[in-house]
Parts: C-alpha cells; structure tokens; sequence
C-alpha cells in the first residue's frame, strides 16, 4: 500500500473518524467529494481575468491543491 501524503490521510481520517466502519477501499468517495468540493468552492475559471491578479491565482492555487489530494486518494483505491 502506498504512503499517503498528509493532506490525504487526514481525509480518510477523517471519514474512519465518522463512520468506523468504513473500509479503506471506498478512497474513491473522498476523491468525488473533494472533487465536488473544488467545483463549488473554487469553480474552475474561464478567461476574462488577469492572469496576474492575486486572487485568482490563489483560487487557482487551492482548486489544484484539492484536486491533487482527490487524484491521490482515487489511485490509492
């Protein structure tokens, strides 16, 4: 089994934390929710922005940390 990073294994904990009986194997429903999540909270952007604004380059920056953590969890599935 492969080692997950930080961000990833507090995910799963956090799922074994609410529901015990939650088999390791369902890491691909972590990766939808935090998948659904980036979508909602940092919808993915389309132009019409400065590509140097700040702010739009942070919620880019969060859009692809959680898409990372999700990725990770689906290939550890």
């Amino acid at each position: 089994m492969i080692e997950l990073s930080p961000a990833a294994q507090a995910v799963l904990d956090a799922m074994y934390e609410v529901n015990m009986d939650f088999d390791g194997e369902n890491a691909t429903l972590a990766a939808a929710a935090l998948r659904a999540a980036a979508d909602q909270v940092v919808p993915e952007l389309s132009g019409g922005f400065d590509a140097y604004d700040c702010c739009i380059t942070q919620c880019e920056q969060i859009r692809a940390e959680l898409l990372a953590i999700a990725a990770e969890l689906k290939a550890h599935d």
